[in-house]
């Protein structure tokens, strides 16, 4: 399928790449309102720069849209009233009410979007695969160095939402209560935040983002009945220790251990990772489900769904006295 992306900046150029090695997608061109950096990456790229986000959306069957957060609501709207489909990077856009507008103009033009929440491509988060999970308890970090890039909007927008999403889709229940705090130390949001959430169900979860720290983090660890789970996204690894009542045969290495209910037996899994572009395996998935008519795997109700707590997070920084 055609692809044209909007943004040529630092995900943008990779964007563009992963299309280009892609042997089932096309890329027709990008476009970039700085003409500087459009000269400069059609030559680097060996892409094909247009003059105007018009001329590109009537070129393309996709339109990638990989710009600042404040212009993803006008451009999707812009490239679904042409009839064309969307792939729209995370926060899917700027504001609660833009998202539920996009839902509408998708229905209304019968057209396909998808969200770029890129984590649920990582090859730790696929090794979970179709076991059951059914998290108590979750523990997220996500940290960074500081990077003047991405910092338009708070770390809440820019790292933590990607565990947002994770745990939305790992926890089968709503939320019942939120609590956070937040400080800004570098720029004008808070750059770093921690939140406390708690779903109906009794789970609870407790994430940290940070952009200002020393050195990069991204992992999460699930706790459920009889199970734990470790998650390393940066390292794309995944680790799984399961309690089982009984031994649970040869075929499953188990440590035994003496308990007061009596000897329960501790096996370990390390899944194999399978070595994945997880940009570009997002991009030609999205093509696919198009394709096989089909929802996309991460759609614009996941990205609001996750959007909305971002925003319920910074509503509970606002209010506290760390947040200045």
């Amino acid at each position: 399928m055609r692809y044209g992306v909007f943004g040529a900046g630092h995900l943008g150029k990779i964007h563009l790449k992963c299309i280009q090695e892609s042997e089932q997608l096309e890329l027709v061109g990008f476009y970039d309102p700085d003409e500087q950096t459009a000269r400069s990456v059609a030559s680097s790229h060996g892409a094909k720069a247009y003059a105007s986000a018009d001329e590109l959306i009537a070129d393309c069957d996709i339109i990638d849209i990989v710009t600042p957060t404040g212009s993803h609501f006008e451009l999707a709207c812009k490239a679904l009233s042409a009839g064309r489909h969307v792939f729209i990077e995370k926060p899917v856009t700027h504001t609660v009410e833009e998202a539920k507008a996009l839902i509408e103009l998708r229905d209304r033009m019968n057209l396909s979007v998808q969200v770029g929440h890129v984590e649920r491509f990582n090859p730790a988060f696929l090794a979970l695969g179709q076991r059951e999970i059914n998290p108590m308890f979750v523990e997220g970090h996500r940290l960074a160095t500081f990077n003047p890039r991405g910092t338009d909007v708070s770390v809440v927008l820019d790292l933590m939402i990607h565990d947002l999403d994770i745990l939305l889709t790992l926890v089968p229940s709503r939320v019942r209560e939120i609590s956070a705090n937040g400080v800004a130390v570098v720029s004008d949001t808070p750059d770093i935040c921690n939140a406390r959430i708690t779903f109906d169900n009794g789970c609870v979860a407790n994430l940290t983002a940070s952009r200002i720290s020393l050195k990069q983090m991204r992992k999460m660890r699930i706790f459920q009945r009889d199970a734990y789970i470790s998650l390393d996204f940066l390292d794309r690894k995944a680790s799984l220790l399961r309690l089982y009542h009984e031994h649970p045969g040869p075929d499953l290495p188990a440590m035994e251990l003496e308990t007061p209910k009596g000897n329960k037996w501790i096996s370990m899994e390390t899944p194999p990772m399978e070595p994945v572009n997880a940009i570009r395996m997002e991009l030609e998935t999205f093509a696919g489900s198009i394709r096989s008519s089909t929802p996309p795997p991460v759609t614009l109700e996941d990205g609001l769904g996750a959007l909305q707590v971002a925003y319920q997070i910074l509503d509970q920084i606002e209010k506290s006295a760390t947040y200045a």
